[in-house]
């Protein structure tokens, strides 16, 4: 099964429970999958969060009710799972243009939101004018001592990268010259990970590689990375263009059913070659694989 199959599961049994309260980790667990992994394809091959794909699927199937007159909205919102009529109303024009009542006065041909179908086509225009290649690589055990915070990523309705990584890198990098033992005074790593399995909260620790792990200072953290084999790949230009080849990597080269994500620790390595304000910038995005 490829992951493609996985997501298309997870988007049936969406289809089957439209009607019913839909927990996101309960998709990601009947595809077979972490909730990360799966809101992270989901949104590469998207363009949208899992949780926008639900509510915009139960404003699309709530249409038709809108088209027997004598249907009220409130009764139409409540069953499209909001909790009242202003609710549905605003998120209804916001997908749509206009509201639940304008709808009802529209002629001819209406717009619907439709399920979507992961076939080879719909994957072979994706990101079709992006190729990369990765390196593959046998990453020893690594020993890192960093500053950690949790945070939503690009995957998530509540998504707040921008507030918090940045603000991590502001807090750690002063503080690295108090770590003792640096294995490389050049290299920087950012290892993502899920908090647990089955939520959308993440974590991420700004850290350097060290070889040894005594006297951390106070404050700090130290993890662990597993030797594991990796697919090292190079994000080049502006550092805030990185989540474009994130998502190139979870919607295109992953689906091409080689390699498996381990489910393990995402990792970013900013070296030399890192410039903050540069189109030349690099910066290299490795998965676990096996």
């Amino acid at each position: 099964m490829t992951y493609l199959d996985k997501i298309q599961i997870g988007v049936d049994f969406i289809e089957a429970n439209l009607g019913n309260d839909i927990q996101l980790n309960n998709v990601a667990r009947i595809a077979g999958l972490s909730q990360w992994h799966f809101q992270r394809i989901f949104k590469a091959l998207t363009g949208e969060t899992l949780k926008t794909y639900i509510r915009n699927r139960r404003l699309s199937c709530s249409l038709l009710s809108l088209e027997v007159d004598d249907n009220r909205i409130l009764d139409i919102a409540l069953e499209a799972g909001f909790e009242s009529q202003e609710a549905y109303t605003r998120a209804f024009k916001s997908l749509f243009g206009v509201t639940p009542n304008q709808y009802r006065q529209i002629e001819g041909k209406k717009r619907w939101l439709k399920k979507i179908q992961f076939t080879p086509d719909y994957l072979r225009h994706l990101n079709q004018q992006v190729k990369l290649e990765p390196e593959i690589i046998d990453q020893k055990a690594m020993m890192l001592v960093g500053l950690g915070t949790t945070f939503y990523g690009s995957d998530s309705d509540k998504n707040n990268i921008s507030q918090m990584l940045p603000a991590l890198w502001d807090a750690f990098l002063p503080r690295i010259k108090e770590i003792q033992c640096r294995s490389d005074p050049y290299v920087a790593y950012g290892v993502v990970q899920p908090t647990t399995e089955n939520t959308e909260l993440l974590e991420y620790i700004a850290a350097v590689e060290v070889s040894s792990l005594t006297n951390i200072p106070d404050g700090l953290t130290a993890v662990s990375i597993a030797a594991s084999r990796y697919a090292k790949f190079s994000h080049r230009g502006k550092p805030t263009q990185l989540d474009s080849t994130v998502n190139f990597i979870y919607s295109t080269w992953l689906m091409g059913g080689i390699d498996w994500h381990t489910q393990g620790p995402d990792i970013e390595t900013y070296g030399r070659e890192y410039q903050p304000n540069s189109d030349e910038s690099v910066i290299y995005y490795s998965i676990p694989i096996q």
